[in-house]
């Protein structure tokens, strides 16, 4: 290999590690709060996307990668009577689809920010969704 192949390995490489990095803090959130699609799973959504942007980019490729992710993350909610659980774990794993595709290419001040967004709403309103479900048992779904 050539200097010229070495850098785009390096490119590449870079671009690869960046999703990695950005969706398993996310994986890690998840797999901390107990939720059945964690600190593997994000990571490889992310890396995956960011692969596939990189090999053939097109609007298509995009709308594809991206409904195949909500297929994914579909898995992750789960109906019990009732009560619906996972929607945020399922938001999340597309949230990684779409960190990966802007690392791809190169938006990279957009992945932080998405990451960082997607990690408030998962931590910052945590209390705010603990206080809205308390209320709704006390006062009833109406």
């Amino acid at each position: 290999m050539g200097a010229a192949e070495w850098h785009q390995a390096g490119t590449e490489f870079l671009h690869l590690a960046v999703a990695f990095l950005l969706t398993a803090v996310i994986g890690w959130n998840r797999e901390k709060e107990g939720h059945n699609i964690g600190i593997r799973a994000f990571p490889i959504v992310g890396t995956a996307s960011c692969a596939y942007l990189m090999i053939a980019f097109s609007p298509q490729a995009l709308q594809g990668l991206m409904a195949g992710i909500g297929f994914i993350g579909g898995g992750a909610i789960v109906k019990e009577g009732i009560t619906t659980h996972g929607t945020a774990t399922a938001a999340s794993v597309w949230c990684a689809g779409a960190i990966g595709a802007a690392v791809a290419t190169d938006h990279w001040t957009t992945a932080v920010m998405v990451m960082g967004l997607n990690l408030l709403a998962l931590r910052g309103l945590a209390p705010l969704k603990a206080r809205l479900d308390r209320d709704d048992k006390k006062y009833g779904d109406s």
